[in-house]
């Protein structure tokens, strides 16, 4: 049975075929939008002009693509070079109108045209371009995509970048002109982390996206003459679509692709980058067109938002792939008073929904095969008090006895029904009569794919830049961080989950929540590793362990305390995509509701301050608004009054009220927001009476590192008691002792927790001169006795040096940790083999066959350190085996252990430390 895709493929190709067979080109004069009955009516494109608007249209137009190109079309692909596009202008938007090729004199017909944006007087357009075609060049030696301006008053042309230095940094695209006439626009030249990457000691290049298929487009903002180009999202996969909201904000669409996500969600940020936060959609995705093979209504994608005058957004949905004819529906969401579908924001509260409804009455689907009310490539609002629309759409049309005939109901009843290529044509939608009339008419062969009206509209506010030493501390701008302030970790979308209540995990007096072992105590922030190109560095898939690239590299960036009543507040870096994950005294990551990583990633601007009550809900509940402010109330109402501390608290941690505890440490030990640390260490400063406190947590890389012990003293501090080899430190000593914002934790399996395994672990107890008590992991752990006899490993787990047989790239001990494995005995020749236990004897020749192997589970995760529970119990006493392990490692080894399981266990986590294929 031919697959999906195939078979969309083959039924489009024979309907291209018959077209041209037939060389048909028809015209489905007033016919219904709709299977058997109107919703809209459809103009007639053979009667002179039956919309004609007094102001100039833009568009490209382009050939139609073969089928296997446009069924394996993706809208997450953002490079492909489609031959043949151009702009085009009309004078009028009127069908009689003639059409102006703008940019043929570039093109030559090889060229290639999107996204279009007019400015606010109607006078200028903006587009992406990429010059003619390069006949036998490599993708790499093709023209960039860059962006242009067509000034229709003057009649003039123009590459915005003059440099061809500057354009040829990256790929620019979706331009949209911002109030202070400046550009914001999606290109992979990521100028702001290419500087980063100097910073960690790595070449500069476009990282690619989390798919690892292409660069990641992330927005920029440039002057209207293509210079200041800046950087103002961290996105590890695209940022798209960018335009401007009524309040002068960028409403964008965002690729969510972090660990479990793989979604198109609306987004809004500043334009200087700052107030990055969730618009809308994390759970309304599952809101298309019914599939009938599951019932259920499938998978669509929020696309190029457009605010509309109303306050409301228009977006188109479709699904990623290329099933509906890159076509889908044009929808109407209500941002300004839901977050999702079904939630709304908490001062529309009452409202059920749905937020999202359909722009036209047609009976569009989101689903492959046959749409009945055809299909949507773009939409761009008139803003002439009208609500009207120009679109481009399709007709639904179908392949029956070698001719193209309209869709009927009674055709489309046919399980076999053939739908025909689509045929885009450009028309203005009147939702005062529900008409859509042609102003471009459909031609066979090409396609009207994006439209847009020189027609004036409301300038929104200008959101000026924010300045050092005016808008934020200019110190902060010096250190390259911004400042993250979390009001609790027990606030889980405005319910108080802390034991006890907040109040009363604050209070130290409290000693069965104050004292707990299992609350959160240390903030961990990490950050994804780009990753180039194969051109760059080509990286085996074994680089990244068990999780493959889906789980990508990660980096540490470094600790913070997590306060008694929940809170956080600490420098980290700027311009970083950013994850936070919530810890233990031990440094592990929690799981339950108060463990949930944030599978988001967050991004400050230098100098910002970023605020948010707590954390969401996990397993998908709503809402899960990763950053958009005012949904819920803060649960954590902070210092009851000013000047006094709080309850049973040392006196020198004076609060003013509101303040979180986390704000009065700040301001009273380090000034006002203080650094993240290397080392997840933590002397609890906050009781009155220090029998109360609760125990040092300290298992510093180096005991060189140091803990404040003192609120009242900012001088008194204490050496940290452990530490590590310092061969296996993952970060420089200067992080160690005194952080900053390139302070990176690194870790790679080889360097860092293979030593662990041989690290000499001997005691002389008596003093003697000979060695009474041996503790080194690989004494056991190998697959030799102390005779240098063929021995099984102690718990089948082999920790020697040496290449594995099923993956030579890894370590023997690498793959015995992190994968199930065959246990073994010494047969009777002295020699290791698998164990079987279970056989199977064919009949007729008496062979005996192993159908079934002794099995050792694997004694660690890359899921984490707890679902590593059977080595770290091991290690802590809580699992019976021969020998007691407690005390064989470090507080400072198994800290090393757990992040390094945390964050995905991988083989390397720089793609320069990996060997090339």
């Amino acid at each position: 049975m031919p697959s999906m895709t195939t078979s969309r493929s083959t039924n489009w190709m024979r309907s291209a075929q018959l077209a041209s067979a037939l060389c048909a080109v028809v015209l489905l004069n007033a016919c219904s939008s709709g299977a058997g009955g109107t919703d809209v009516t459809i103009g007639s494109g053979q009667s002179a002009d039956p919309v004609t608007l007094d102001f100039p249209v833009f568009y490209v137009k382009r050939p139609v693509p073969d089928a296997e190109a446009a069924v394996m079309s993706d809208a997450r692909r953002l490079r492909p070079f489609e031959i043949g596009a151009d702009l085009y202008m009309r004078a009028r938007a009127a069908v009689s109108a003639p059409e102006i090729n703008l940019t043929a004199d570039i093109t030559e017909d090889l060229g290639d045209v999107r996204d279009l944006d007019v400015s606010y007087d109607g006078q200028k357009v903006l587009f992406a371009m990429r010059a003619r075609f390069i006949e036998d060049a490599d993708e790499e030696d093709q023209p960039t995509w860059d962006i242009w301006e067509y000034d229709a008053a003057a009649r003039q042309l123009r590459r915005v970048m003059t440099s061809d230095i500057e354009a040829e940094k990256g790929h620019d695209i979706m331009p949209h002109y911002l109030p202070d006439g400046r550009i914001v626009f999606s290109s992979t030249r990521q100028d702001i982390s290419r500087g980063l990457l100097l910073d960690e000691g790595k070449p500069q290049f476009a990282a690619q996206d989390e798919d690892n298929r292409e660069p990641a487009f992330v927005l920029h903002v440039m002057d209207a003459d293509g210079r200041n180009i800046h950087q103002i999202s961290f996105n590890q996969s695209h940022d798209l679509d960018p335009a401007v909201l009524a309040d002068g904000r960028i409403v964008f669409t965002r690729w969510e692709h972090h660990s479990d996500d793989n979604q198109f969600d609306l987004y809004t940020v500043r334009p200087d980058g700052s107030e990055l936060q969730l618009l809308y959609g994390a759970h309304s995705h599952a809101t298309g067109t019914i599939d009938p093979q599951s019932a259920a209504p499938s998978v669509v994608q929020f696309m190029k938002p457009r605010p509309l005058p109303d306050g409301r957004t228009l977006a188109l949905v479709r699904p990623f792939d290329g099933s509906t004819d890159e076509g889908g529906d044009l929808v109407l969401i209500d941002t300004a008073n839901y977050v999702d579908n079904t939630t709304s924001a908490p001062f529309s509260a009452g409202l059920a929904g749905p937020a999202q409804t359909r722009a036209l009455p047609t009976d569009v689907r989101t689903i492959e095969g046959p749409s009945p009310g055809g299909r949507y490539r773009a939409a761009f609002p008139l803003f002439d008090g009208t609500g009207r629309l120009l679109v481009s759409w399709s007709q639904c049309r179908l392949i029956e006895a070698g001719r193209i005939t309209p869709c009927t109901s009674e055709r489309l009843d046919d399980p076999d029904a053939m739908e025909a290529a689509p045929l885009y044509g450009l028309y203005v939608y009147d939702v005062r009569d529900n008409t859509q009339l042609p102003i471009v008419t459909p031609q066979e062969g090409f396609m009207f794919t994006e439209v847009a009206a020189g027609s004036q509209r409301t300038l929104p506010p200008v959101l000026l830049d924010r300045t050092a030493g005016v808008d934020y501390d200019a110190a902060l701008q010096s250190e390259n961080v911004g400042v993250l302030h979390i009001r609790s970790v027990y606030d889980i979308d405005g319910v108080d989950r802390a034991v006890g209540g907040i109040a009363s995990m604050r209070n130290p007096a409290n000693a069965a929540t104050y004292l707990d072992e299992n609350r959160p105590r240390f903030l961990r922030i990490e950050k994804a590793v780009s990753q180039p190109d194969d051109d760059v560095r080509d990286v085996p898939n074994t680089a990244f362990g068990p999780q493959g690239r889906g789980r990508g590299m990660r980096e540490i960036l470094g600790y913070a305390p997590i306060e008694p009543d929940g809170s956080v507040k600490v420098k980290v870096p700027a311009n970083v995509a950013l994850s936070i994950s919530i810890l233990d005294a031990n440094g592990r990551r929690l799981s339950g509701s108060l463990g949930v990583q944030h599978l988001n990633w967050l991004q400050l601007q230098t100098g910002e301050a970023r605020e948010c009550n707590g954390c969401h809900a996990p397993g998908g509940q709503s809402p899960r608004a990763h950053g958009r402010p005012g949904l819920t109330t803060s649960v954590n109402a902070g210092a009851p009054s000013t000047g006094s501390p709080f309850l049973n608290t040392h006196p020198a941690l004076f609060a003013d009220s509101g303040e979180t505890m986390a704000e009065v440490r700040n301001r009273v030990m380090c000034g006002g927001a203080c650094a993240l640390n290397a080392d997840p260490a933590f002397f609890d400063y906050w009781p009155a009476n220090p029998a109360q406190a609760t125990p040092i947590a300290d298992a510093c890389y180096s005991t060189a590192a140091t803990m404040q012990t003192s609120p009242a003293d900012l001088t008194q501090t204490t050496a940290c008691r452990t530490g590590l080899p310092p061969a296996v430190i993952p970060t420089s000593s200067d992080c160690t002792t005194r952080w900053s914002a390139r302070c990176r934790i690194t870790i790679h399996y080889e360097r860092h927790i293979h030593p662990l395994w041989s690290l000499d672990r001997t005691q002389d107890t008596d003093g003697d001169s000979i060695i009474d008590v041996d503790q080194t992991c690989t004494s056991c752990h190998a697959p030799v006795n102390a005779l240098n006899q063929a021995a099984v490993a102690a718990g089948d787990l082999d920790l020697s040096d040496g290449p594995s047989e099923d993956e030579p790239d890894h370590f023997n001990a690498y793959r015995e940790l992190l994968f199930a494995d065959r246990g073994q005995f010494v047969n009777a020749m002295g020699q290791l083999e698998d164990e079987c236990i279970e056989t199977q004897t064919n009949p007729d020749t008496n062979v005996v066959t192993c159908v079934r192997f002794r099995s050792v589970p694997a004694s660690m995760s890359a899921n984490g350190a707890r679902a590593s529970a059977r080595f770290f119990d091991t290690l802590e006493g809580r699992r019976v085996v021969s020998t007691d392990h407690r005390g064989f490692m470090s507080a400072s080894e198994l800290r090393l252990l757990a992040e390094w399981l945390d964050i995905g266990a991988q083989y390397y986590n720089d793609p320069f430390a990996a060997p090339e294929n």
